[in-house]
């Protein structure tokens, strides 16, 4: 099996980070419903299909942590950025239902 050829970050590695008070940019790229309701506090929503249009909103520079909801469509957006040259993406591995075990807190759908 081949190894993706992007970066994840782990459920337990993002949500010790931000417990540690660091802040990358986190990107959910999952529907407004979706959106509504679960989500990490702080994040930037940019639903995947608006990804082309609004791309320009990003910093290339800056960290950036791809959201959805089991890490699959942040993984195609992870590639996307990184070939649009951004710096340092990572994909939440598991997406936002791996992370719900994190965080209890996290409503899980």
């Amino acid at each position: 099996m081949q190894a993706p050829d992007y970066e994840n970050i782990t459920p337990q590695e993002l949500k010790r980070r931000l417990d540690d008070g660091d802040t990358p940019v986190l990107l959910d790229v999952r529907e407004l419903w979706e959106f509504e309701i679960a989500r990490i506090e702080g994040s930037k929503l940019i639903p995947m299909g608006e990804m082309p249009e609004r791309v320009s909103e990003l910093d290339p520079s800056a960290e950036t942590v791809v959201i959805c909801h089991h890490g699959s469509r942040s993984a195609y957006v992870t590639q996307a950025l990184q070939q649009a040259g951004f710096g340092k993406v990572l994909n939440l591995e598991g997406g936002l239902d791996a992370y719900s075990r994190e965080d209890p807190s996290m409503p899980r759908y």
